[in-house]
């Protein structure tokens, strides 16, 4: 018999019946928030069901109005069923498509209730009276039927006015700072996810830098090995010559990766501000983030002295061979010189 017309999906809350002014949630999660149609009794409403629980059972009459308290979070009372609904919805356009249709079917419900309100006129001879006819005042002595229920009408429309101005009090009452917590309640929701999103990447980069740490701590061992092997070397020059030039551009190496390093360091500290808005989870963060730029300080001290350790292991070796050089040169003129005595000795002799 009824039609959906609408849906959506949104968090529900209903105000809480002993202080009416904070938010009972209805659920955990959001549901789903319909517009029926019944096309048999010209009746619209809203339903949400929660499981087996008719959570929203509102029929909608043409003098209840929807707020938007906030950017993301609207309300409406409904005064049959004595209570007020809340609707928290994930993005403001979601509130906007709901208080549209909302006023839309508020105008068909006033618009369904006068071509009723018609009918019954033409139907019912007793109701057909003119304007001139209708007192001003609700209090009417005559005993005429017609004026009867006249009077019954007018006193319906005055308690009418009562439970709207009741139910006005009620809202006006509410915390306006808690209904705006509500509504933020969901963006946070989304904040908290994303920080989640972005803490998890910053662990699994952080996890690839130590391994990239341990590979350049490796690296410079291997280094060291070489310039002990180098300083064992040191009387050959081919193979001393081909170890620096290699050194040399390991070394290279090392410095490009550090330099990419720093500047992936820099480039996570800019998303860390951009992103990262939870104090607790930040100040972890960028401990860890000191703590790397202290190891690379730390390699690139080693590094440095690395590189000063080959620098003067060459100067070293160079004035090893420089002294060498000389005693030989020595050691030629003795030879040089022995020979000659002994060639003198020799013509001695023989004379």
């Amino acid at each position: 018999r009824e039609q959906p017309i609408f849906s959506t999906r949104a968090h529900v809350f209903q105000i809480d019946p002993a202080t009416k002014r904070n938010w009972i949630p209805a659920s955990k999660h959001a549901l789903t928030v319909s517009y029926f149609y019944d096309a048999t009794r010209n009746v619209y409403r809203i339903i949400s069901v929660g499981g087996t629980k008719a959570i929203i059972n509102s029929t909608i009459t043409p003098n209840m109005t929807f707020t938007k308290t906030s950017q993301k979070f609207g309300q409406w009372a409904d005064s049959r069923a004595n209570t007020v609904y809340g609707l928290g919805f994930a993005s403001e356009q979601h509130l906007s498509q709901f208080a549209e249709k909302f006023q839309e079917v508020k105008e068909a419900a006033r618009l369904a209730r006068e071509k009723s309100q018609d009918k019954t006129e033409l139907t019912n001879p007793a109701l057909n009276i003119t304007s001139h006819q209708v007192l001003p005042s609700p209090i009417i002595s005559s005993n005429g039927p017609g004026e009867d229920k006249l009077f019954r009408s007018q006193s319906a429309d005055v308690e009418i006015t009562t439970e709207k101005e009741r139910l006005k009090k009620m809202l006006s009452e509410g915390s306006v700072s808690e209904v705006q917590w509500e509504a933020e309640f969901f963006s946070l929701q989304d904040n908290n996810n994303k920080l989640v999103a972005a803490l998890h990447e910053a662990n699994a980069n952080v996890d690839q830098w130590k391994k990239q740490l341990a590979a350049y701590q490796e690296e410079t061992e291997t280094l060291r090995q070489r310039v002990a092997e180098l300083e064992s070397q040191g009387a050959h020059d081919s193979s001393s010559e081909n170890n620096k030039e290699e050194l040399s551009q390991t070394l290279e190496e090392l410095e490009l990766l550090i330099k990419a390093k720093d500047e992936e360091i820099q480039m996570l500290k800019s998303q860390k501000c951009s992103r990262w808005e939870a104090e607790g989870e930040r100040e972890e963060t960028l401990q860890k983030l000191q703590e790397l730029e202290a190891r690379n300080a730390e390699l690139e001290r080693r590094l440095h002295l690395a590189e000063q350790t080959l620098a003067d292991t060459l100067a070293e070796r160079e004035k090893i061979q420089n002294e060498v050089t000389k005693v030989a040169e020595i050691m030629d003129v003795k030879i040089f010189e022995l020979s000659e005595i002994r060639q003198g000795l020799a013509k001695l002799v023989e004379s």
